[in-house]
């Protein structure tokens, strides 16, 4: 599986600066051929950038939202994916949190739950620094990633806890449409999680 870590770590950076302006871009005529496409359905923006070096190509696909936390802190969870890593239903998106509160904790396994009150999935995240950003990644084993991106589709809002400490409750509003762009520009099935 071939993971292109420092393009999706750069696209993580340039999506949490591109959520916070949506409105701004939808103003926009048309983009540029060389930019990034970009549709937004309800609260989520999916992008999807192509590269090609000439001797490889493959697409990055990202879905994220902006949110809140209880503090006012402006966080992003994004999903992201590329045409170069193993794709559903071997492997999963990407699930990370990017959220400028330093009180949560850090480290390589923290418990973590995400859901409502009708639905909960276990996970374990870790910490890590996102184009100078605090952000935590969820560990993508198939199984639990899957739970995970169903809760998603399942419930209005998507409450995250990491141990004991509750990070924020994150609208879920156009997340299916979002999911199933991914799936159409990248190349793989959604019918197992936004059927």
């Amino acid at each position: 599986m071939r993971v292109y870590r420092p393009a999706i770590l750069a696209l993580f950076g340039s999506l949490a600066a591109f959520t916070v302006s949506v409105a701004f871009a939808q103003e926009q005529t048309q983009p540029s051929t060389d930019m990034p496409a970009t549709t937004t359905f309800g609260r989520w923006t999916t992008i999807i950038d192509a590269l090609d070096t000439g001797q490889d190509s493959h697409k990055t696909c990202a879905a994220s939202t902006a949110f809140l936390d209880g503090s006012g802190n402006a966080g992003t969870l994004t999903l992201s994916i590329s045409t170069g890593d193993a794709l559903p239903p071997d492997a999963y998106p990407a699930i990370m949190i990017t959220v400028a509160n330093k009180e949560l904790p850090t480290g390589k396994k923290i418990a973590a739950t995400f859901g409502d009150p009708g639905v909960k999935v276990s996970a374990t995240v870790y910490s890590n620094d996102a184009a100078g950003r605090p952000s935590w990644t969820v560990d993508n084993q198939a199984k639990t990633s899957l739970a995970l991106l169903r809760a998603m589709r399942q419930v209005i809002s998507l409450d995250v806890t990491f141990g004991k400490q509750t990070v924020a409750s994150i609208p879920m509003d156009g997340f299916t449409k979002a999911y199933r762009n991914l799936g159409t520009s990248c190349g793989f099935p959604t019918k197992d999680v936004a059927p």
